[in-house]
């Protein structure tokens, strides 16, 4: 993905993405002009061991200095996961003096997903995306996209908790066609679609402050709350 030569828009730096909403640690650093690259980690409950360690050595040789901003998958997932990219997201940010980015881990799915075959002009739209993911106590989590290359994602139903009848329901009621995809455990893959997404946001002239930065969670961890 090229830098808007527009002044006030282009990455005169890098974007840097963290992903920890799952079993997978996902980091992610690019200069949008040629310069990029992607590292996952299955660390599970090793996350908060590692995590640091492994962010010093992956932004090499940048230095937190060449940041322009900060994306950071905000959930679903696993509670502490979560909690613990946002925090890190939200510190470098503040110390740092740059926007931070929190992007939906089912929205950066969608993005990941292929292009679909041309079917109108203007660029590659695809049928709407439903996603679901797992959630506590027998629930699910389910979000529709719409996502089109040329000109970015659509959020059609937003990211919300509810039981597998429900979610169906609104399947079975959705007015137009739609690619199902169950999301799984393993979600660092990714991470470049999280720090995608969040350019997109700078590009068109976002620049939200770490402390607007917030987790997804969808539901209390403890039972029955």
């Amino acid at each position: 993905m090229n830098s808007n030569p527009q002044d006030g828009t282009s990455v005169k730096k890098y974007g840097l993405a963290l992903h920890t909403a799952s079993r997978e640690l996902g980091l992610a650093i690019s200069n949008f002009a040629g310069d990029s690259r992607c590292q996952t980690w299955n660390l599970d409950r090793d996350l908060a061991t590692h995590l640091h360690q492994y962010l010093v050595e992956f932004i090499q040789p940048q230095t937190w200095a060449d940041l322009a901003f900060i994306a950071v998958a905000k959930g679903p997932g696993g509670f502490t996961g979560t909690r613990m990219g946002m925090v890190t997201a939200r510190t470098l940010a503040q110390q740092l003096d740059i926007p931070v980015f929190a992007v939906s881990t089912l929205a950066a799915v969608a993005w990941a997903e292929p292009p679909q075959p041309p079917l109108a002009k203007g660029g590659l739209l695809r049928e709407n995306i439903a996603l679901q993911m797992p959630a506590q106590r027998g629930q699910l989590f389910g979000a529709v996209y719409s996502v089109n290359k040329d000109s970015g994602l659509t959020e059609l139903f937003p990211e919300t908790v509810m039981t597998p009848e429900s979610w169906q329901e609104k399947l079975d009621n959705w007015g137009n066609s739609y690619q199902l995809i169950e999301v799984g455990s393993e979600l660092g893959w990714s991470v470049s679609s999280v720090l995608e997404l969040a350019y997109w946001e700078w590009q068109m002239g976002s620049r939200p402050d770490w402390s607007d930065a917030l987790p997804f969670y969808g539901q209390h961890p403890v039972k029955g709350h």
